[in-house]
């Protein structure tokens, strides 16, 4: 193989994409824009940031000539040895839990709803996904089938015994996203509070807080995902489960 057509590891391409979606989100451009400047097709960019194909020096050098970003730093830390981590134990920073103790979450997928930050009454519903990161030694979380998927959020599972609640935690570049769920109810549904930005027009973001319901698929065998209006299917259901997060206190907002 060619020095230009090298091929990188799964670990290391994984890696760079993340950092072209993150890109792509900052930038706010499409994917088909990206394609056309880095003078890919499509179906190539699609496979390689979706981890069916590995990245090639040839795609990296195209990618960051069109985003102005160096992808070879990120494969350099992606090819140095990694931190060893605590086998099935998360670090103390996450709560220092088992993989067996959260082995009800590994694997799980959770349709999840929050109020529509675009139309009122409406309520935006998508999919979190579940699974142990072997390298992090901690559970991970990654958001699906979102209607603006260029906002879709992935990071760290914190399950301290403390406090008895799960915290999902974004963290990119020291901008934070919080999600703090309670334990699961009998059914398996968590709720509780999702604090992030509000995206305006513009550069302009403004903090805000909202409740939120993660309610496994197997609840809702016809889930819905989107922005569900008042009169759509599942709208019902999924306002119930609005109205449990905050009417049974699972979470409080106060006012002045």
């Amino acid at each position: 193989m060619s020095a230009p057509d090298k091929q990188l590891s799964a670990e290391q391409s994984a890696e760079v994409a993340e950092t072209i979606r993150e890109e792509i989100a900052r930038r706010r451009i499409s994917r088909q824009t990206l394609a056309e400047q880095a003078r890919l097709s499509l179906s190539t960019l699609e496979k390689v940031l979706g981890g069916r194909r590995p990245f090639t020096l040839a795609t990296m050098v195209r990618l960051e000539q069109a985003l102005g970003v160096s992808l070879r730093k990120m494969q350099a830390v992606a090819s140095a040895p990694a931190v060893a981590a605590n086998g099935d134990i998360a670090p103390d920073s996450l709560g220092a839990y088992s993989r067996r103790a959260v082995a009800w979450l590994d694997g799980g997928t959770y349709l999840t709803l929050r109020p529509s930050f675009g139309e009122k009454d409406a309520i935006f519903a998508y999919y979190t996904r579940f699974t142990w990161d072997e390298a992090s030694s901690a559970l991970q979380f990654h958001e699906g089938e979102r209607l603006d998927a260029i906002f879709s959020q992935w990071g760290e599972v914190a399950v301290p015994n403390q406090s008895g609640f799960i915290y999902l935690v974004t963290n990119r570049h020291g901008q934070h996203r919080l999600i703090t769920i309670s334990r699961p109810t009998r059914l398996g549904e968590m709720y509780g509070v999702l604090a992030t930005l509000l995206a305006g027009r513009g550069s302009n973001l403004t903090p805000i807080a909202a409740p939120i319901a993660l309610v496994p698929l197997v609840n809702i065998p016809d889930a819905t995902v989107g922005r569900i209006s008042p009169g759509a299917a599942n709208y019902a259901v999924y306002r119930e489960h609005m109205r449990r997060t905050t009417e049974e206190q699972f979470a409080v907002f106060v006012t002045g």
